[in-house]
């Protein structure tokens, strides 16, 4: 539960600043994140906003019309 709670603090931080950045930018930049915490086991991928469905939403990319998707492996 603590590790869940520390990764949604860190990636709220990143979802509004990188809202216009291409998404394999993002996608890097959170994993680092997620690595340095030793958040083992997930994957990251960039779905169109609309296709996001009852995922988890890391991260916002190419201005909005993508959202990323974390999940536990």
């Amino acid at each position: 539960m603590k590790s869940q709670l520390c990764l949604a603090v860190l990636l709220a931080a990143a979802v509004p600043v990188m809202a216009g950045t291409p998404c394999e930018k993002v996608k890097s930049a959170i994993a680092a994140k997620l690595d340095a915490k030793h958040v083992m086991h997930y994957t990251l991928e960039a779905v169109p906003s609309d296709q996001v469905g009852d995922r988890k939403v890391v991260g916002t990319c190419e201005g909005g019309t993508k959202k990323i998707v974390y999940t536990r492996k």
